[in-house]
């Protein structure tokens, strides 16, 4: 059954795909193998999971301006998430958000998203109707 989420508005491109959930803040820097594409620090808790082609769903941005550089990179190198929800983002990986073209999308209406969304659900990410979408 499909749900639909509200969201402040977001950035990037609308995308469709499978979501990986975690209640774990998020670091480009300090979180992720960039090279195998994996979540690498062992306390996350995500670790050992695989982001490429994901939509992550996390709970807020860490970081400074590396971090927003980061997502750029990876999106050059074609090892990256699709998108990124947060329940709050930081300006700075936003700013990285737009320069890498990625969906990002925040500030929902139903409260925490990672407890709305499930892991392995797939979901669509519209940043300019400041929607996602449950599909199943």
């Amino acid at each position: 059954m499909m749900k639909v989420l509200k969201c402040h508005k977001g950035i990037g491109p609308k995308v469709t795909g499978e979501a990986l959930v975690a209640d774990d803040n998020f670091s480009t820097r300090y979180d992720l193998d960039r090279i195998n594409g994996v979540f690498s620090r062992p306390q996350h808790k995500l670790a050992g999971e695989s982001y490429d082609q994901k939509i992550l769903v996390l709970n807020t941005a860490k970081g400074g301006v590396a971090s927003a550089w980061m997502l750029h990179e990876m999106t050059a190198r074609g090892i990256t998430p699709k998108g990124i929800l947060f329940n709050e983002a930081n300006t700075i990986l936003v700013q990285g958000a737009a320069l890498a073209n990625m969906a990002m999308c925040d500030r929902f209406e139903d409260g925490d998203v990672t407890s709305i969304i499930k892991s392995g659900q797939i979901i669509e990410v519209d940043p300019a109707a400041g929607e996602v979408i449950i599909l199943d």
